[in-house]
């Protein structure tokens, strides 16, 4: 249709511009943040225009929403300020049809947005981050304390006063050892055990055992039992946002298989999904805000839009908060916002005065 592509012939323009400008505004904050860093640390300035440019993905990423949000604003706006729209209206198109257009480009870049952050983003901001942290000299340590994790589904349970990661040690070690009904069937205490290749070597362990309804200790045989790899004893310093979907869900699967805290991952795991139709979001709000107003038509556009926004942004928050502490599920957390402003926007949309 020929007002499909006139519409489109204004939004684009805007569109690219604004999200050069957000990102580029996004790449400064970046660098202003950490610039007293580099300078400390003698950083080239090579170094600094390829961390600049890793985070550029990334950055645009984040500038997708918003600039969506000011490019429809801005282009309804106008039209409305200039009362072409009057005209179209008179001709009986609705509003919704008009702005029919919109609101495919809106769904687009959000199917776009989740795919250039699975593939592009996430390498991109993980080649980022790493530079930063050697340049800046940080040193993540992988050895970890006060650690108590389950395995084998549940039956056994590790606690751990300390584990070296450097030469895979376990110090101040207690084992408990239970049935498929939760009952009591041994626990081990050890000052440490070593890693050798393919299981535990204890140190002065001893076992606690029931035998004819008494408790009873005696020291630990050797024994090839115990086979759990170190690396589920170490830090956890995976950063869920430098992984893969497919490789977050197994993050998500194993974290909960060894009984360990998973809630924050599986909730930014479902938030994967749920931010990529931020885009489509922030456009139904823009448009079926900026319809509501017949002076200073786009001040109002931009300022509604915006306010909308940070409402919608805020609400995410807010719901992740609760997520990562239990008080709702990961799912409710995640998507509850999108759901709820899709709704408010439809109804916003279909309500327009036309």
């Amino acid at each position: 249709m020929i007002l499909d592509r006139y519409l489109l012939r204004q939004f684009l323009p805007i569109f690219l511009i604004a999200l050069s400008m957000f990102s580029f505004v996004l790449i400064l904050i970046d660098l202003f943040a950490n610039l007293t860093r580099y300078l400390n640390n003698e950083v080239p300035v090579t170094t600094i225009l390829l961390i600049c440019v890793n985070y550029l993905p990334k950055c645009v990423s984040y500038a997708l929403p918003i600039s969506l949000l000011f490019a429809a604003a801005y282009t309804l706006g106008d039209l409305y300020a200039k009362n072409e729209l009057t005209c179209i209206f008179s001709a009986g198109i609705p509003f919704f049809r008009f702005t029919f257009s919109l609101l495919i480009a809106g769904i687009l870049v959000s199917v776009f947005s989740f795919f250039f952050d699975d593939i592009i983003v996430i390498p991109t901001l993980k080649s980022k981050n790493d530079l930063s942290r050697r340049s800046l000299g940080y040193h993540v340590t992988e050895s970890s304390s006060n650690i108590a994790l389950k395995t084998r589904n549940g039956n056994l349970t590790y606690y751990v006063d300390y584990f070296d990661n450097d030469s895979k040690i376990l110090n101040g070690i207690s084992i408990i050892e239970t049935g498929d009904d939760g009952s009591f069937v041994s626990q081990i205490r050890a000052p440490s055990a070593q890693w050798m290749d393919t299981h535990w070597v204890f140190r002065n362990a001893f076992i606690y055992q029931y035998e004819n309804d008494f408790l009873r200790v005696r020291e630990l045989s050797y024994t090839e039992v115990y086979n759990e790899h170190p690396d589920i004893f170490r830090r956890q310093s995976v950063n869920i946002e430098e992984l893969h979907v497919r490789d977050a869900k197994l993050l998500v699967e194993d974290l909960r298989s060894l009984g360990l805290p998973y809630l924050n991952e599986q909730t930014d795991y479902y938030h994967r999904y749920s931010f990529a139709s931020t885009s489509f979001i922030v456009m139904i709000l823009s448009i079926s805000l900026g319809s509501r107003f017949r002076k200073n038509i786009l001040l109002m556009n931009l300022f509604t839009s915006l306010a909308a926004a940070v409402i919608f942004y805020v609400a995410e928050m807010l719901s992740m908060a609760m997520a990562g502490l239990n008080y709702i599920t990961p799912l409710t957390g995640a998507w509850f916002p999108v759901v709820l402003f899709l709704f408010l926007g439809i109804i916003f949309l279909f309500s327009a005065k036309t």
